[in-house]
């Protein structure tokens, strides 16, 4: 049976907010007309997907799976038609993702200069769409930050950072040449704990049921920087970040005894793109030949 991958998105949308009429109307159409090819999917599936009571909408274990499988499927479709698309409008261009504090020009320009009529192109990412940007055909490449989930793709190491503490400019540590992981015991990580397992393992808030602040949802590296110039806790970063994003308010420590961040490119392992490891190699070879990033 071939899956209908409209009504796998009307699935998607009610999976994601269990709530029939939430889902209807970010998807713009009628709760009813929702609900029905709700049930032809299931009718095809041969699988509850929801149970449905006037309280709540859950899922059942079939629609957690089919959830789980559904995203790298839309994905794969989607990231499809972006190439089509590319390829009936004439354009030869490939696309390079970046995260914030890293420079991609040299190998970038090293390409172009290698296929003239090329047009690359570079699109900078975040923590949330690192990986989603591959997938979705947005990029061909990407510069990444682990950790990231590796299924669906292929991933080459390329270099390591230094991982910092920022901190207020006025803050007690700042000015000091290094620290260590226990010196940001007492303060308050605007982070998810887990992204700092150094720091969760030994954080006073953390010992104390009821003490720890929700870490807030940032989607940017200024947003981060925002909150720790105005005092609302720490955060660590690597190296390249802080030093890409100098403001006077906010200054940075080493942190001596965590591990560096890992950067690496990454690429859809489904892609046949021979530009794709061509770059790969490029940006190798002159990783290779660079200063660290604390030069």
């Amino acid at each position: 049976m071939d899956v209908d991958l409209r009504k796998l998105r009307y699935f998607v949308a009610v999976a994601e907010r269990l709530h029939f009429g939430r889902a209807a109307e970010a998807l713009h159409i009628a709760q009813p007309v929702l609900s029905r090819q709700i049930r032809v999917l299931e009718e095809e599936l041969k699988a509850q997907l929801f149970v449905r009571t006037k309280r709540a909408t859950e899922l059942t274990a079939a629609g957690e799976q089919l959830l789980a499988d559904a995203g790298p499927l839309l994905a794969s479709a989607e990231a499809l038609r972006r190439r089509v698309s590319r390829a009936a409008r004439g354009a030869d261009i490939f696309t390079v993702g970046f995260m914030p504090g890293l420079i991609v020009t040299p190998a970038v320009r090293a390409l172009r200069e290698r296929h003239p009529g090329l047009s690359v192109e570079v699109v900078r990412t975040t923590w949330d769409d690192q990986t989603e940007a591959i997938h979705d055909g947005r990029v061909d490449i990407g510069y990444v930050r682990l950790p990231i989930d590796q299924r669906g793709l292929r991933v080459r190491p390329l270099l390591t950072e230094p991982r910092v503490a920022v901190l207020p400019a006025g803050h007690r540590l700042a000015g000091k040449d290094m620290i260590g992981i226990a010196d940001l015991a007492d303060e308050h990580l605007l982070q998810n704990p887990d992204a700092v397992p150094e720091w969760r393992d030994i954080a006073t808030e953390l010992r104390r049921p009821g003490t720890r602040r929700p870490a807030p949802v940032f989607h940017a590296v200024e947003e981060k920087l925002e909150h720790v110039a105005a005092g609302h806790g720490v955060i660590v970063l690597p190296l390249s970040v802080v030093t890409f994003y100098t403001r006077p308010d906010v200054t940075y420590v080493p942190i001596a005894d965590i591990p560096p961040n890992q950067v690496c490119l990454a690429w859809d392992s489904a892609r046949r793109n021979p530009l794709i490891g061509e770059f790969a190699a490029i940006a190798t070879d002159l990783r290779a030949d660079a200063p660290s990033p604390a030069g």
